[in-house]
């Protein structure tokens, strides 16, 4: 069924159908492939996407495909925008920069969507996998233990069963809509537009996403060989989209035009989440589950991050070394990312789109003061880099909380340690497909019961499949003040979950707490 060369996931009845390869569907597709799930991915279009408008890879994203060993790539692919300047009545209202931001890559990466599909694609064909395009879905009639599927391809019909079904599929989602699953929220009424192209006489920075709050507002996002692609909110319905955004630019930089203008587009944007997550052995991911302004690209890269999520508890299940229950925990923890997001688009949709001049000049000063203050700059520092995304609330989380490091914080990424001689990233030693034990001794830490506590955890681990490894770094080779940024003083246990979530800290009682966290991953509910 293939019409591009690539080939289908494994198998003839797949252990996971997911449908729609945008970069959703290709990330869990790769995240299956990698920890040998049987799948199969699906998309109705006949090939890949010659352009689409998404832009911004985030930090968050970044560290997702570090952990595929695609980040090189990605920062190859596309250029860096270190942060962002804010402007509006032909003044610089304020600045952040990400490289506070607390992520090892301080800088979203921009480069176009089709760009980042193509690195996937080509990384699942090295995994001996692909897309089956041209291929629609039809049908879905659920069963206790499968879901019988038909397709559509090339005017043909077939059939074939999956054990769980994941829509990827966008806004109009054909497994939304089988499902019978609503989106709440609301369409963006104010019509967004984009193109891409050159600055001629452009003489500002070209490393920074530029936000030009005027009358027409524009958004630049800086793309490879120092092109922009552009984005505005269109004086009418029929108005020139350059002249339009020329307008608004020429306040800040009168020499300017553009030029190699490509890929002129209006669209319309909805903030929309999905009731439900998953309808028996349905789930959704991506678009189909949640949708958001585009404002602050968050969109795509929230639908990353559901695949994420979602592969290591599939793989779990496939491997039976978890109950189907544990597919719950993937709604709890990711429809509130969703909302939360769409709630932000929402806001900055409202700031944007402002015309009365005293509500105008209220939401400058307000900008103008969440930009200087430095916790506030920082709040908002991290909201970007998609950092704050937290999942204490998961009922598969298990600990007590911790102003420093609780159960469903991400485990820092910048923090340095030294095991076995090499110097690395904290972070880094717990990014497996599956579940680390890292084992912290700070220096109230009792000496005598580090090393049994340690040989007990490594006794667990290796009965058990839901983890892969124990590392213990000695107690110097962690400093001072990345002890204090983890909270720990004596012997602190963490279990890191594939996607860099604490999902159990321990300062006590250590093999107790990992043996009760260990079957809650088993049973998939407390």
């Amino acid at each position: 069924m293939t019409t591009d060369g690539e080939r289908e996931g494994t198998g003839d009845d797949p252990f996971v159908l997911v449908v729609g390869a945008g970069p959703t569907g290709l990330l869990l597709a790769a995240e299956l492939a990698r920890r040998a799930v049987p799948y199969r991915l699906i998309d109705a279009n006949p090939g890949p996407l010659h352009w689409d408008r998404a832009t911004v890879v985030h930090p968050r994203s970044l560290e997702v495909f570090e952990s595929l060993g695609l980040a090189e790539r990605f920062l190859a692919a596309g250029t860096p925008q270190r942060g962002a300047r804010l402007h509006s009545g032909g003044e610089l209202l304020g600045a952040f920069e990400l490289s506070s931001s607390g992520s090892s890559y301080p800088f979203n990466v921009g480069v176009s969507e089709e760009v980042t599909e193509s690195i996937l694609v080509e990384y699942l064909r090295t995994l001996g996998g692909g897309v089956t395009r041209g291929t629609r879905l039809v049908g879905l009639t659920p069963a206790p233990d499968h879901v019988a599927v038909e397709v559509e391809h090339e005017g043909g019909r077939s059939r074939f069963d999956a054990e769980w079904v994941v829509g990827c599929d966008g806004i109009h989602s054909p497994t939304r809509a089988a499902c019978g699953i609503e989106m709440v929220g609301h369409d963006i009424d104010a019509p967004w537009a984009v193109f891409d192209a050159t600055l001629d006489g452009w003489t500002d920075v070209y490393d920074l996403t530029l936000v030009y709050l005027e009358a027409v507002p524009v958004i630049l996002t800086a793309l490879p060989d120092r092109r922009w692609r552009v984005y505005l909110r269109p004086s009418a319905p029929d108005s020139d989209l350059v002249a339009d955004a020329t307008t608004t630019l020429h306040r800040y930089a009168p020499g300017m035009s553009f030029a190699a203008v490509e890929n002129p587009t209006r669209f319309h944007c909805h903030s929309k989440v999905a009731t439900s997550y998953r309808s028996g052995r349905v789930l959704l991911a991506g678009d189909a589950a949640h949708l958001c302004s585009p404002a602050q690209g968050h969109g795509m890269n929230t639908g990353i991050q559901d695949a994420e999520n979602l592969a290591w508890k599939l793989a779990l299940v496939h491997q039976g070394a978890a109950a189907p229950e544990l597919l719950d925990s993937y709604e709890a923890e990711r429809r509130p990312a969703a909302a939360l997001v769409a709630d932000s688009g929402d806001e900055f949709e409202h700031a944007q789109t402002l015309i009365d001049p005293a509500e105008r000049a209220a939401r400058d000063e307000a900008l103008r003061t969440t930009l200087a203050d430095p916790d506030a700059r920082h709040h908002e520092i991290v909201a970007e880099a998609e950092l704050n995304i937290d999942y204490s609330a998961s009922p598969i989380v298990s600990g007590p909380s911790d102003p420093h490091l609780g159960p469903g914080a991400r485990l820092p990424d910048t923090i340095r340690v030294r095991v076995d001689g090499e110097d690395g990233r904290l972070h880094a030693l717990a990014r497996h497909t599956g579940h680390t034990v890292l084992l912290l001794t700070g220096p109230g830490a009792d000496a005598g019961i580090s090393r049994p506590v340690l040989e007990q955890a490594r006794e667990l681990v290796t009965a058990s499949p839901r983890f892969d490894s124990v590392v213990a770094p000695a107690p110097d080779t962690l400093d001072p003040p990345s002890l204090a940024a983890l909270g720990v003083d004596g012997l602190t246990l963490l279990a890191v979950r594939p996607d860099g979530h604490v999902g159990l800290r321990a300062d006590r009682d250590h093999v107790d707490a990992l043996r009760r966290y260990d079957d809650l991953l088993r049973t998939g509910h407390r």
